[in-house]
């Protein structure tokens, strides 16, 4: 799309999730007017940040909303040409929550459809939408086709995992019902800059079953900088449509494990270093040739 930065307002909600503030900040660098729809039980350390960054930035504009209330979904859009959207849970996941993530993803989605201002919904899900079933120690790719198992997710307890399927298939077929563009971007496990104080359920959640997801090729990080940035590259590029897998790495052996469980301590125990001794490599079997793609144009440091 050709994008006046001057004139050019999207929304972010919820921006005060961890990837919701980072996706609002880089579109303000950018020169966006930004709409930041924020719920009441929002992360407080990044809500907190925003209204200080509201009082000094003038293309920035705040929004109180409630998924579950349509209405208040429909005043943030107001002049809105997208909409970022950003739910995760600050309280962790249950049965309960992934009910109420199916209902706010359902109701952003027929807001979007409402607002004839909008062109394009960017929809931010997960790898975890995609990476379990019964079969997941097969040798079998895992790309933007592959869907988790909703019987599986339920019989694991793997709650952010099925609230992230049921949520993304519930806004696809909607938005396909109501003949609205989107666009989601399935992401790893989110690292950045205060991660483990600012988003602690959602990485706790999304790491259950870890063990499994590393054994079986699957478990695999991005930065949030780079993914902010991919969520705007798929709203600015015309061609841009379905899925998109997003991450910087696959975990196949014991001393990215171990690299790994150091960057997100103290919010996971690390192993003793004898035990990261193996050698073992796991074969990587998540594909994102689609995502290739896509950051072409984007600066070679975020890649």
């Amino acid at each position: 799309m050709a994008h006046e930065e001057k004139t050019t307002t999207v929304c972010v909600l919820d921006a005060s999730t961890y990837v919701g503030f980072w996706i609002l900040k880089r579109l303000l660098n950018k020169g966006y007017f930004v709409h930041a729809a924020i719920q009441n039980n929002g992360e407080k350390a990044i809500e907190k940040q925003i209204k200080e960054i509201e009082k000094v930035e003038e293309k920035l504009v705040l929004f109180n909303v409630d998924v579950l209330d349509y209405q208040s979904i429909l005043v943030a859009l107001k002049d809105c040409c997208a909409l970022f959207c950003c739910l995760d849970s600050p309280d962790g996941y249950d049965d309960k929550m992934v009910d109420l993530e199916v209902r706010g993803a359902i109701n952003v989605v027929e807001a979007c459809a409402q607002t004839d201002s909008i062109q394009k919904l960017v929809f931010s899900s997960s790898l975890t939408a995609a990476i379990w079933r019964e079969d997941i120690c097969s040798e079998k790719d895992v790309d933007e086709r592959s869907w988790s198992n909703q019987d599986f997710c339920r019989k694991l307890k793997l709650w952010y995992a099925l609230a992230k399927t049921l949520s993304e298939q519930a806004a696809w077929a909607l938005a396909m019902d109501r003949l609205l563009c989107m666009v989601s971007i399935n992401a790893g496990l989110v690292l950045g800059p205060a991660v483990t104080q600012q988003n602690p359920q959602s990485t706790m959640f999304y790491l259950k079953g870890a063990a499994q997801m590393y054994e079986n090729g699957v478990l695999a990080f991005v930065d949030v900088n780079f993914l902010a940035d991919v969520h705007i590259r798929a709203f600015e590029d015309r061609s841009t449509s379905g899925r998109y897998f997003c991450f910087n790495q696959i975990v196949n052996t014991e001393e990215e494990a171990f690299k790994l469980a150091q960057s997100l301590s103290p919010l996971i125990p690390l192993p003793p270093r004898h035990e990261c001794q193996g050698s073992e490599v796991y074969a990587e079997r998540l594909k994102a040739r689609k995502l290739s793609k896509l950051v072409e144009a984007l600066p070679v440091s975020l890649i």
